[in-house]
């Protein structure tokens, strides 16, 4: 038997944006194998220096972690964007810089998730649904170093790789721009449990689950 937990932003506890439809953590709990357990720790609007408080909070025989965080920590970051460049260079530079302090702080969060769970699995951050379509394809180029930095980190742990991107790909996979439906977390709980159960055990080399 295995308890699993969901530590995170909105993308897990979106309750606040189904309208009535069914949250992720539910979609989770009636996929998973008879006896197994799933808690929600994830709360709206975390970053990644919130996933220790979520951590020290999980109950104690939680044995499986899925992690899903970012995505608030890149929104903070949106006022690049507007920042004035005289090269083109620049902006790739200052992108970069950002995704550099992204990935620092993403490897102490992770190594604190892998004190519970060695085999944890991890989430991109999906491109979102924006209605401007230039910003929507800034927003997806941006976005690729970040993601980047988690597939790489992953890769190199060993870890399960849930990419988003593939995941929520349809307009009604997301509630508002940047929040998922409930269809949409029914495609993430999918993809959860897959990702969860490992076909039967975990996996020991990286997968990237779409």
């Amino acid at each position: 038997m295995a308890h699993l937990a969901l530590v995170g932003d909105s993308i897990f506890d979106n309750e606040a944006y189904t309208v009535g439809g069914p949250a992720v953590i539910k979609q989770v709990r009636k996929r998973i194998p008879i006896g197994w357990r799933a808690t929600l720790a994830a709360v709206d609007g975390a970053r990644i220096d919130g996933i220790a408080g979520q951590l020290s909070r999980l109950p104690a025989d939680v044995d499986r972690l899925i992690v899903s965080v970012g995505g608030n920590d890149v929104l903070d970051l949106i006022p690049l964007l507007d920042s004035p460049v005289t090269r083109s260079v620049q902006a790739v530079a200052m992108i970069g810089d950002a995704a550099r302090t992204f990935e620092d702080a993403y490897r102490v969060m992770l190594d604190s998730c892998l004190h519970v769970d060695r085999h944890a699995s991890i989430c991109t951050i999906y491109s979102g649904n924006f209605p401007d379509r230039e910003f929507q394809h800034v927003a997806r180029t941006a976005l690729s170093p970040f993601n980047d930095a988690i597939i790489r980190i992953g890769v190199e742990h060993g870890l399960t790789i849930i990419d988003l991107r593939l995941v929520c790909s349809a307009a009604a996979d997301y509630a508002n721009p940047i929040e998922p439906s409930s269809a949409g977390g029914e495609k993430i709980a999918k993809a959860i449990v897959r990702a969860a159960t490992g076909d039967g055990g975990w996996e020991r080399s990286a997968r990237i689950i779409g």
